[in-house]
């Protein structure tokens, strides 16, 4: 039965279970975070590669279920997977998951942010979020900055909603998360690059320097010899900036402080 609070929507397509798998360059040796396993039907694609797979699953029923599963290499934890102690993972181990469309924002942060965050994550997430994650300048938001500053990002396959028991109200789609090899830029205070990510898409629509003024709390030209400083138009918009534009204007606000 499934539980409409917890997002469950049951795919069990083994092409389609197939394909999110092998995104995940899967190897004998790896261990693979799988989250809300559900009727266990990906954890069986992950069991046959993977050297174990660590499932973890908030409803206590389907935990129990899958816990009857004969398998040496599975470990089934019943628990919220954000408050999962991600430090207990060997150093380089992967996810790859279908999750509900709550979680998706959420957990990408907490798992970009831990300090063992996983090489890759293959999310199989609502289609327009995916897209969202893997945008390009002029269709920028927080969630692909904060995905992009950890993560090349990619676009998989996408599944309609029929393929899902019972269907979602809208089709999915695979996204690809690989962690960068190293940091994109040194020595970055994260906590002040967010406040002046969220400052800029405080309000749509408007233009940089007056989302800046306001979300910052500095005047228009305190803000306009910032964005000189950076080199960025303060005509633009936030969903405009790249993540080298992001991090220019970062240098330029560290300036003023």
């Amino acid at each position: 039965m499934q539980k409409k609070s917890l997002g469950q929507h049951w795919l069990t397509d083994p092409q389609v279970l197939e394909a999110i798998a092998e995104y995940g360059e899967i190897e004998k040796h790896d261990t693979v975070l799988e989250i809300g396993p559900g009727l266990g039907t990906l954890t069986e694609k992950l069991l046959q590669q993977a050297g174990h797979v660590i499932a973890v699953e908030i409803d206590r029923d389907l935990a129990g279920n899958l816990s009857k599963k004969q398998a040496d290499n599975l470990m089934v934890v019943q628990g919220d997977v954000l408050k999962f102690d991600l430090t207990q993972l060997p150093v380089g181990y992967k996810v790859v998951a279908n999750i509900p469309y709550y979680l998706t924002s959420n957990l990408i942060k907490v798992l970009s942010e831990s300090v063992n965050p996983p090489t890759i994550m293959v999310l199989l997430v609502q289609k327009e979020v995916a897209q969202r994650i893997a945008a390009h300048p002029g269709q920028m938001s927080i969630l692909a900055v904060s995905a992009q500053l950890y993560h090349k990002t990619e676009l998989g396959t996408v599944v309609p909603a029929e393929m899902f028991d019972p269907p979602p109200k809208v089709d999915s789609q695979v996204i690809i998360l690989t962690k960068h090899s190293h940091p994109l830029f040194k020595d970055l205070d994260t906590k002040l690059f967010f406040k002046l990510v969220k400052a800029g898409f405080s309000t749509k629509r408007k233009k940089l320097i007056s989302s800046l003024a306001g979300g910052l709390n500095l005047s228009k030209p305190q803000v306009n010899l910032m964005l000189e400083n950076a080199k960025i138009d303060p005509n633009l918009r936030a969903q405009n900036l790249s993540l080298t534009d992001w991090h220019a204007i970062y240098i330029a606000f560290k300036g003023l402080l």
